[in-house]
């Protein structure tokens, strides 16, 4: 396969993401984009590049490859199912969908159809994730006895009035689905499953939002390792935190910083892992910031993966893992 023809759907602050980094790689190419309602051509994109506020006209009347999911979170299930439907791969942002059910779906449709969901999980791509995979698939920290998880933001009112959806529960979800949805992620990617949920959550200071902003939760994985899971978002005026503790037979390990970019601490038996210090690698949205900004991976992992060059980094099954996770944690959770 040659070049790689994308088009996007949703063109808010994570679609321009996707855009520019499809557009800075040598083997994908943007043939168009849709934003529902579209007001006017957004000036940052080339006149050769489509542009429309009917996805069903926009998959029927162009000879696309992938299309990348970018709209709200409550709309990623529909619109993964009319690009499947219409012989299209796809990449997913996060969450994969609101429910197991909604992801079951995608899921079948992909296979009816012979083409494969990409689900957004760029912070796997992280240096000090990766490391820390590596410790544990060779088992150099034995084993593991607990994780902490803390991730403590700020997201102001600003944030909400950008997108009437964010905050409410049926197009939002909550803060494990929109902000913390990749910390969850990373948790199933470095531990697996999750069981005997339990938690808190309430919404302490943000008044105008459907949802929490706050919670902390007590679980363990599978293999026994308490896992203590904290975040809010009402860190004061800016992110604090993004971090994962391990305490296990072999070692202590942190990965820190405020978007999992740093070790910042480890004491494993026998072993020293290199310093890592990732800097200014953030999305930044001006008023606020995002998760780390690995799309350019995520692209170059789709593309290859399309040409047979590499293995996909999260396909929908383990998509569908994270939501169900999730699912747990609110059936678990106390609201105060």
């Amino acid at each position: 396969m040659s070049t790689l023809k994308f088009a996007i759907i949703g063109y808010g602050n994570i679609g321009k993401r996707h855009a520019y980094h499809i557009l800075q790689h040598p083997e994908a190419s943007l043939l168009a984009v849709c934003e529902v309602p579209l007001f006017e051509r957004p000036l940052d994109l080339s006149q050769e590049i489509s542009f429309y506020d009917d996805i069903e006209e926009m998959l029927r009347t162009q000879e696309i490859d992938v299309v990348n999911v970018c709209s709200p979170n409550y709309l990623h299930h529909p619109h993964t199912l009319l690009a499947l439907k219409h012989g299209k791969h796809v990449v997913c942002e996060k969450p994969m969908a609101m429910t197991t059910n909604e992801c079951e779906e995608m899921i079948a449709s992909a296979e009816k159809n012979k083409k494969t969901i990409f689900v957004v999980k760029q912070n796997r791509y992280n240096e000090p994730v990766q490391q820390v995979k590596r410790l544990i698939e060779q088992n150099s920290l034995g084993k593991i006895f607990m994780i902490n998880v803390n991730c403590f933001w700020n997201r102001n009112e600003y944030y909400y009035q950008e997108s009437p959806w964010r905050g409410k529960r049926k197009e939002d979800g909550g803060c494990l689905f929109t902000q913390f949805s990749h910390f969850v992620d990373i948790l199933y990617y470095l531990f697996g499953d999750i069981t005997d949920c339990r938690g808190i959550v309430h919404n302490y200071d943000h008044p105008y939002i459907e949802v929490e902003d706050t919670g902390s939760f007590f679980m363990r994985t599978i293999d026994g390792a308490i896992v203590n899971f904290n975040f809010s978002t009402c860190s004061h005026n800016k992110n604090m935190e993004g971090a994962f503790t391990i305490l296990a037979e072999k070692g202590t390990v942190k990965i820190g910083g405020q978007y999992l970019n740093t070790i910042e601490y480890q004491d494993i038996e026998n072993l020293i892992l290199p310093e890592i210090n990732i800097q200014a690698k953030s999305n930044d949205y001006g008023k606020y910031q995002g998760s780390m900004s690995n799309h350019d991976k995520l692209i170059d992992n789709v593309v290859k993966t399309l040409q047979g060059k590499d293995t996909i980094m999260t396909n929908a099954q383990e998509g569908k893992m994270v939501v169900g996770m999730i699912e747990k944690m609110y059936l678990g959770a106390e609201r105060l």
